[in-house]
């Protein structure tokens, strides 16, 4: 069972009692002190983040410096290694996701998750890859809500247009690029408050990337973004704010920067972020 697979699952009972309910309000995600271990290595040292409600933040650096592990905290996926282990606080809308009284289910449902390789069900329909929580949970609904809320998704993914009249072929007979979007449809269908995406475009064409980036854009208006990207141009195109992490061989991941992402990429105040992002190095 892949690492989407298990989320879709492990979110199963929650799905259940919410995944028909109104969209919640948009949410601030705040990660405070946050460091992360796996077994005595370790890889982030009190990185503090606020990630603005309705805003595409870009997380960027070079390889190894623990964006890609800073994201998967964001949602409690770093708990899925079992060597791994955390410390600080990562609050949604001021409630600690970590705390005690709040389960993982929930945290994944509210913050979910798109991977960096296309991930649909292959053997299932476009439809039912969308439903997949419905059908995990054995939701009942109505006819005409799953197709509501089919439409709906499959047009926040920005794949409505293309597939409306073929939604049951299978979505593993998809392009690259629209399995990427069905599995975005897939993720708003069960109403996540933030969207969570591990450099989704590194596989794709240059097309199927420019369409990704659109569909990003209309999905801040729904849901709160956080993007891992090694594309510069990516982050410049699409986020609202940037946060440039970097570690060493003998130091864990920092953030060294984070702001607005057009003041950050025209006039970076660290010397170390120019140097990136100009393309120095990286």
């Amino acid at each position: 069972m892949n690492d989407e697979t298990l989320v879709i699952a492990e979110s199963a009972a929650d799905l259940e009692r919410q995944a028909t309910a109104a969209p919640a309000a948009l949410a601030t995600l705040e990660a405070r002190d946050v460091s992360c271990w796996f077994g005595d290595r370790k890889v982030l040292d009190r990185v503090s983040l606020t990630m603005p409600a309705g805003k595409i933040t870009a997380l960027i650096g070079p390889s190894g410096c623990g964006k890609s592990t800073f994201l998967r905290t964001l949602n409690r996926m770093h708990e899925l290694v079992p060597i791994a282990s955390l410390a600080g606080e990562v609050l949604l809308d001021g409630q600690d996701i970590y705390d005690a009284s709040v389960r993982i289910t929930q945290a994944r449902r509210d913050i979910g998750m798109v991977f960096q390789k296309p991930n649909p069900f292959p053997a299932m329909s476009i439809e039912d890859n969308v439903l997949a929580g419905l059908k995990l949970t054995g939701k009942k609904a109505t006819k005409d809500e799953k197709e509501e809320l089919v439409e709906h998704c499959l047009k926040l993914g920005g794949l409505w247009n293309e597939v409306k009249d073929r939604l049951d072929a299978p979505g593993g007979g998809l392009s690259g690029g629209q399995q990427q979007r069905l599995c975005i449809a897939r993720s708003m269908a069960i109403k996540p408050r933030v969207l969570l995406m591990d450099e989704p475009c590194s596989a794709l064409d240059p097309t199927s990337t420019r369409v990704i980036e659109e569909t990003m854009k209309t999905l801040a208006e729904e849901v709160t973004i956080v993007i891992v990207t090694h594309n510069m141009q990516q982050a410049a195109r699409v986020s609202d704010q940037t946060a440039f992490f970097l570690a060493s061989h003998n130091t864990p991941g920092v953030i060294v920067e984070y702001g607005d992402t057009q003041a950050m990429f025209e006039n970076p105040q660290d010397p170390r972020t120019a140097d990136y992002v100009h393309g120095r190095f990286g």
